[in-house]
C-alpha cells in the first residue's frame, strides 16, 4: 500500500457511463462503476479524497481547466458508450479529455478511457475487426518500449486481464508510444503525449475484480450466445457462477485450471498492477512538482 497520511491524495473519477448505465451496474454490482473505480484505488492509497464526474449526463457540472488542476490525478473509467456515435454523452466527454490534456495532470484510463484519451488527441477508434473481446484479454505482450515502462513495471512480458469491449484503437494520434498488444488489438496499453499532457491507458480492466466481470457479463448473456462465445444460456450461467466462486476462492486451482488464469489476474494485488503504477510513478511525483505533498 501506498501512504499518503501526510497528505491525501485528491483525484477526480470521470465515469464514462449515461444515468441508465450506471443505474444498471449499481443493480448488479451494488456501486456504479465510478465508485468502484475509486474503491480500488482507495485500496492501493488509503485515505485519499475522491470526487465524481458525470460528463455523459446533460447539464453536469464539470471542472474548468483551474478545477482539474487542483486534483493530483484524474481516472477514466470504461463505458458502454461507442465514441464513434456522435452524440453529446460522447462529444462532452472528448472536449474534457482535451482539457485535461492541457490542465497537465496525470490521467489514467481503462478502456472507454483509453479510446476517448486517443480521440481527444487526434486518433480514432473503431469497431474491433476481430470482434469482441470477452471476458479476458489474453496473452497481452509488452512491447519494447513497453518493458521498461513504468506503466507496466512488475508485469511479465506476457500476461492476461480482465476485459470487455467491442471497440479499439485503429490509428493512434502522434505522441503515443505503444506499450503491449495482443491477437485483437494492436493498442492495449500506451502513453499519449498531447497538448503538454500525458495519458496513461490500457484497453483491458486491471480495476474489475471477476465478481465485477460476472456481474456485467450477466448483462450480455444473449449477445455472448449470439456471437458464439457461449453455447446456450445453462452453459452461460455456469461459466458466470464459476467465476463468482474464483473470485470468492482464488485459490481454487481447479477453477483457475478451467479458465486458464494464473495470479497475473487472481492475486488482488498482482491485478491492480497499472493503477499502483500510476499512483507511484504519476501522480505522488507530480503532487510533490506542484508542492502540494
Amino acid at each position: 500500500m501506498i501512504d499518503v497520511s501526510a497528505r491525501p491524495l485528491r483525484l477526480l473519477f470521470v465515469d464514462g457511463n449515461t444515468r441508465e448505465q450506471r443505474e444498471n451496474h449499481a443493480a448488479a454490482y451494488g456501486m456504479q462503476m465510478g465508485e468502484a473505480y475509486a474503491a480500488e484505488i482507495a485500496a492501493i492509497a488509503p485515505g485519499i479524497v475522491s470526487d465524481i464526474c458525470l460528463p455523459a449526463d446533460a447539464g453536469a457540472n464539470l471542472p474548468d481547466g483551474a478545477g482539474l488542476q487542483s486534483y493530483d490525478g484524474i481516472v477514466l473509467t470504461g463505458s458502454a458508450l461507442h465514441i464513434y456515435e456522435i452524440e453529446p454523452a460522447v462529444t462532452r466527454q472528448v472536449e474534457l479529455m482535451r482539457a485535461i490534456y492541457a490542465s497537465g495532470t496525470p490521467c489514467f484510463g481503462s478502456c472507454w478511457g483509453i479510446q476517448v484519451g486517443t480521440v481527444a488527441a487526434g486518433g480514432t477508434v473503431t469497431r474491433n475487426p476481430n470482434g469482441r473481446e470477452v471476458g479476458f484479454a489474453r496473452r497481452i505482450v509488452q512491447t519494447e518500449a513497453g518493458r521498461i515502462h513504468p506503466l507496466l513495471a512488475g508485469r511479465p512480458i506476457a500476461f492476461d486481464a480482465p476485459a470487455i469491449h467491442l471497440d479499439s484503437v485503429a490509428q493512434p494520434p502522434e505522441g503515443t508510444t505503444i506499450l503491449a498488444s495482443n491477437a485483437y488489438s494492436q493498442v492495449q496499453a500506451a502513453e499519449i503525449r498531447h497538448d503538454g499532457g500525458t495519458f496513461w491507458g490500457v484497453q483491458y480492466h486491471p480495476e474489475f475484480s471477476l465478481r465485477q466481470m460476472a456481474s456485467i457479463l450477466r448483462r450480455m448473456v444473449p449477445t455472448l450466445i449470439a456471437e458464439g462465445f457461449r453455447k446456450d444460456e445453462p452453459s452461460t450461467r455456469s461459466w458466470l457462477a464459476e467465476l463468482d466462486a474464483l473470485d470468492a476462492e482464488p485459490q481454487r486451482h481447479d477453477l483457475a485450471w478451467a479458465h486458464g488464469l494464473d495470479a497475473e489476474v487472481l492475486d488482488a494485488q498482482r491485478r491492480v498492477t497499472e493503477l499502483r503504477n500510476f499512483v507511484t510513478h504519476r501522480v505522488e511525483p507530480q503532487a510533490s512538482a506542484r508542492g502540494r505533498a
